[in-house]
């Protein structure tokens, strides 16, 4: 199987996937010209083809499947939207038909994105230092939960990610919180490396929708900050995912601090706290990686409608 990828802005590429692949090839978006029409066309996160592509579509209406990979959701429509067609009625892609393909956490979806092989959670002994992974934005409530974590028995370690996650931590200034915190400042790292940071750290605080996906499949406890809509829509979908794989009250209290517009309190991290969200973490994992992967999904939607 041959892919390739247009993207307006590969440069992240050289350190997420250094080394590449020798079945996909990487050009750059938008198309300079618009080569030979694929067997599959997957338009990603509401990217329009452009009207070159949609010019071949249209005159060769049958000689592919054109898919509409959605955002990740478990908002109710997802199962409800989840492989229905989209007859293009009007513009130069007319008589088409798009497919709706929506990811999702249940088996009226499209699935996850998960590679084969993919290991089981291990955890460490207790009474030792927490490791914890910062991954995130610029959350209104970073000071108060590097405090929480400042006042946890055992000490902890903290992984900061580079990019938006240092620059947030570093617009705190000195803190008395991060004084007594052992801090690492991480470079760019290739998926790989990143991943094995999920699975080797206690608890992860993770943004948008891929690495929430790699922080499920880590086993661990995460904190998710889900990207902010101006409409407050964002809520609607964080609420939805809570309630999707029933996470307890701990887990909701942490989601919803984290994720909270103006400052608010920081939930405590008791050690039945803790078990309870180590357990739901590894439950979560075990009962999702049932589901057929979201690669399989494609395979067997576009076979089916061949």
């Amino acid at each position: 199987m041959r892919v390739r990828l247009w993207v307006d802005d590969a440069s992240a590429l050289a350190w997420m996937a250094p080394a590449g692949h020798p079945q996909v090839q990487v050009l750059p978006w938008p198309l300079t010209a618009p080569g030979d029409l694929a067997d599959v066309v997957i338009e990603a996160f509401g990217c329009e083809l452009p009207h070159s592509y949609q010019v071949m579509l249209g005159q060769n209406p049958r000689s592919c499947i054109w898919l509409n990979l959605e955002y990740l959701s478990a908002e109710a429509y997802v199962a409800r939207m989840h492989g229905l067609p989209s007859p293009v009625l009007s513009g130069p892609a007319k008589g088409c038909t798009k497919w709706f393909f929506y990811p999702g956490f249940t088996a009226q979806t499209g699935g996850l994105l998960r590679e084969p092989g993919l290991p089981m959670p291990s955890f460490a002994p207790g009474a030792q230092p927490l490791t914890v992974s910062l991954f995130c934005y610029e959350p209104v409530n970073l000071a108060a939960m590097l405090q929480r974590l400042s006042e946890l028995a055992h000490g902890v370690h903290l992984k900061i990610t580079a990019g938006r996650a240092q620059q947030a931590v570093a617009a705190l200034g000195q803190i008395p919180a991060l004084n007594r915190l052992s801090c690492q400042a991480l470079p760019h790292m290739p998926q790989d490396d990143f991943d094995a940071m999920l699975q080797t750290s206690d608890l992860n605080f993770v943004r948008g929708e891929d690495s929430l996906v790699r922080a499920l499949w880590a086993g661990k406890p995460f904190v998710w900050q889900i990207y902010p809509q101006h409409d407050g829509a964002h809520w609607h979908k964080l609420t939805a995912f809570l309630d999707s794989l029933s996470a307890p009250t701990v887990v909701r209290a942490w989601h919803l601090f984290w994720n909270a517009d103006e400052a608010a309190p920081c939930p405590p991290l008791t050690a039945p706290d803790w078990q309870i969200w180590q357990i739901w973490a590894r439950e979560t994992q075990a009962i999702l990686r049932q589901q057929t992967d979201l690669t399989r999904q494609l395979i067997d939607f576009v076979v089916k409608k061949r």
